[in-house]
């Protein structure tokens, strides 16, 4: 099959649901990927935050065919016992916050998201959910209306009911809304769809005080930050942070989909049989590519290595805003979850596509920005390439502009 017939099948057969790139990729190793007339790419969005270690990484293709060899799918599913399973349980126990003593897994973020908020009413017997402006919480209708982005809800109407949003990163704003009616409050430590958006310091702190204070539980969504994205294993890992549960997903299993949410002991307490369920619920062929994952990140020393990268890449950021300062105005990141936002979307258009014609994907965000979120173990040397690219193409653009 070629790229023309492989087009021509999904553009017959798939919903309108995205602006397709006209490129057909048939294999990846590491950060680059080929098309299918051979030509190589480098990779800066690690296929929007999952292929966390890179694409065909040898410890997830080994987990994946001794694994596979072995059983996909339990005989009446969670209600049996999978030795592959108890192994990432015990692997997240000794990453995840002290606190957080409960797993269960799920298929994606969105569908981990969807789930706590569902308990988080069970258990507190509020209806209310708080979250925050340019949130992003999932596509399925509860996690949407969840989302503070009205392109990515207002269209779904009726929406679900009882949620209400602040402005991120303003405590006066949470305290105002916090009532007894409500159950929770949702947060992102860093908000990734949104544009990257670093809250001050001690923000979530407060907002674990405040939500401790008014009796409502208070929901870190990391299905982007977690699993070293940041550079900690967790972005609330070295903070003060009290949540009672915690969302994850995209970089769990390095490409491999799979969701999980961790809960206290406290809030575990109150959950009984029938609360929740799901057919996969760990099923042990994710289980074992998740192990490998988080077993290379903790023995690669990966959330020490993230912190050098960012280092670097932020300087070559701030070096390229001092160039371009009509242009590119403001960059910001953490760890390998980085931003540019350019004068307007126009620009941020152009240098995505530029940087495409040079082989590179990046991807434009929030329509101003481009988001560079790569594998966590790309070189120093790729990365270059990569700042090379783009600084290419915002110079070919500003010309343009001339």
């Amino acid at each position: 099959m070629g790229t023309s017939e492989t087009i021509a099948i999904e553009n017959a057969h798939m919903p309108p649901f995205f602006n397709k790139i006209p490129i057909s990729i048939d294999r990846g190793d590491g950060v680059y990927v080929w098309d299918e007339d051979g030509n190589k790419y480098l990779d800066l969005t690690s296929g929007w935050g999952v292929t966390s270690i890179g694409h065909a990484h040898p410890a997830i293709q080994t987990a994946l065919t001794e694994q596979a060899a072995r059983i996909l799918q339990n005989p009446n599913s969670g209600l049996t016992y999978s030795p592959v399973r108890a192994r990432l349980l015990a692997l997240l126990a000794d990453i995840l916050p002290a606190n957080l003593t409960r797993v269960f897994f799920t298929n994606s973020g969105a569908e981990a998201n969807d789930a706590v908020i569902k308990l988080a009413r069970k258990v507190t017997g509020r209806h209310y959910v708080v979250a925050t402006e340019r949130s992003f919480h999932g596509r399925t209708i509860s996690t949407a209306s969840a989302t503070g982005q009205a392109k990515h809800r207002e269209k779904f109407r009726p929406l679900m009911p009882g949620y209400s949003f602040v402005p991120f990163d303003d405590l006066d704003a949470i305290q105002s809304v916090l009532n007894a009616d409500v159950a929770a409050v949702i947060v992102e430590p860093i908000q990734g769809e949104g544009g990257v958006r670093i809250p001050s310091e001690g923000y979530l702190e407060h907002v674990s005080r405040l939500c401790r204070a008014n009796g409502s539980l208070l929901i870190v969504d990391e299905v982007q930050t977690g699993f070293c994205r940041t550079g900690p294993m967790f972005a609330i890992s070295e903070t003060k942070v009290r949540a009672d549960f915690l969302t994850m997903a995209k970089g769990i299993a390095g490409g491999f989909p799979l969701g999980a949410f961790a809960v206290s002991e406290e809030v575990s307490g109150k959950l009984e049989v029938g609360d929740h369920g799901g057919t996969y619920c760990g099923n042990p062929l994710a289980c074992a590519v998740a192990y490998a994952v988080i077993r290379y990140l903790i023995d690669n020393n990966i959330s020490a290595y993230v912190a050098k990268l960012e280092q670097y890449a932020l300087g070559e950021m701030l070096r390229l805003k001092e160039m371009y300062p009509g242009v590119l105005t403001e960059i910001r990141g953490k760890g390998l979850l980085l931003f540019m936002e350019f004068r307007d979307e126009a620009i941020a258009a152009r240098v995505t596509d530029e940087c495409l014609c040079r082989k590179v994907f990046v991807r434009q965000t929030q329509g101003n920005g481009i988001r560079i979120f790569p594998a966590l173990n790309i070189e120093h040397e790729q990365l270059m390439e990569g700042f090379a690219v783009i600084s290419q193409a915002i110079e070919l653009v500003v010309k343009e502009k001339r």
